[in-house]
């Protein structure tokens, strides 16, 4: 079946759960479990109007149709989107952050090649045929049990993570799972894959209509917080390609990022205690030009912002190098310029949630590049 851009980059919001703990655990691992949420912004989200800069009155000369005001206030130089009211409020409670002026390495503007390396982590498109997080999950040594399919390239390692949600295949009824089960008594990890899913929620074992990001946030809340339950929710929200009527405040990017915000805000409810040991991060495959065009939208560009929250992040802050939006900073004469290989970021939310040795995970998840440890300036370490 043949694709097209556009629908490549739209479709319905799904959500992957992933990296259970080893089949061996102490009472120390189970205290101090950990969880590393993902929000994958298919299209290419606009660092530039979710987080403006306000120094300076280019935007509002280049952009005079979509140029968002009423901003909610950050610090003395940057603002925030109205539309990620709930991401404020974690602002203001010191568990939320951002970093700007960053990409992954990749200044093409395909949608095809920037969504391959966002999600492999590498440099060249369609070299790396596993995906930074999978490989992460592998170095930190946590299970995989794979049940459903497909399984985003993100995910994907040496060994099968459980993408259990939502299946796009038929679940097998639970009577047939249990027979099976009793079946596979001495194949210890597949009578353990079988157990897992005799013990999942209804809801979890079919495919579900309703995909409101809501209610796939409150899943993943629910299931993360469980002591047993898995380390890894990955969210996939498409839509953000606004090559027309990007509009403002409450144009069409507005409400991607208020889906974003969502997610946020309902995890942060739904996730209680489990929350200050939790770290949410968003990933997309490059930013947006500074120019709006004439269709009221923005074309591809490069670099952008990504959005952190959870009690893993240290502090409130706009993490940055800022280039600045003048014509002679911008990268190619069109595009905010990306002062930080967003792999740094990734890395270091790795290291943090899965324990693992900033190194470690620099040498055998991102070989190409000796990253920027960014761990104590932005986690909890």
């Amino acid at each position: 079946m043949k694709i097209n851009r556009r629908q490549f980059t739209l479709g319905s919001t799904t959500l992957l759960l992933s990296g259970m703990l080893p089949l061996k655990v102490n009472s120390s691992m189970l205290d101090n479990k950990k969880n590393l949420v993902v929000i994958m912004l298919r299209g290419a989200m606009d660092g530039l109007t979710s987080v403006p800069y306000i120094h300076d009155n280019t935007l509002e000369k280049v952009r005079p149709d979509i140029v968002v005001k009423k901003l909610l206030d950050l610090n003395s130089d940057f603002s925030l989107h109205p539309k990620l009211s709930g991401f404020h409020k974690l602002w203001k409670s010191n568990v939320a952050s951002i970093v700007h002026a960053t990409n992954i390495p990749y200044t093409g503007r395909s949608h095809f090649d920037g969504q391959n390396l966002m999600e492999s982590g590498g440099t060249i498109p369609y070299k790396l045929k596993t995906g930074w997080l999978g490989r992460g999950i592998d170095v930190a040594g946590l299970e995989g049990l794979s049940m459903s399919l497909p399984m985003p390239l993100l995910l994907r390692g040496k060994a099968n993570q459980d993408n259990f949600f939502p299946s796009k295949l038929s679940m097998p009824t639970r009577n047939l799972v249990d027979i099976l089960k009793h079946h596979y008594d001495d194949e210890p990890l597949l009578k353990k894959s079988f157990d897992k899913l005799i013990s999942r929620p209804i809801s979890m074992t079919k495919s579900p209509n309703n995909k409101n990001l809501k209610t796939l946030a409150r899943i993943a809340g629910s299931e993360l917080k469980k002591i047993d339950g898995p380390r890894v929710a990955v969210f996939e929200v498409f839509g953000f390609d606004t090559h027309a009527a990007q509009g403002g405040a409450d144009g069409e990017h507005g409400q991607k990022l208020k889906q974003v915000d969502y997610t946020f805000d309902v995890l942060k409810k739904t996730l209680g205690n489990s929350f200050k040991n939790t770290l949410i991060i968003t990933l997309t495959e490059f930013g947006r030009t500074l120019v709006q065009n004439n269709g009221y939208g923005t074309e591809h560009g490069y670099g952008t912002s990504i959005l952190l929250g959870g009690g893993l992040v240290k502090k409130s802050q706009v993490y940055a190098d800022w280039p600045g939006i003048k014509n002679k900073n911008l990268f190619e004469g069109r595009d905010l310029n990306s002062t930080l290989d967003a792999r740094s970021v990734y890395c270091s939310a790795m290291s943090v949630c899965f324990d693992t040795d900033f190194q470690l995970l620099n040498t055998e998840v991102f070989p190409d590049e000796k990253l920027n440890d960014l761990t104590e300036i932005l986690f909890k370490v």
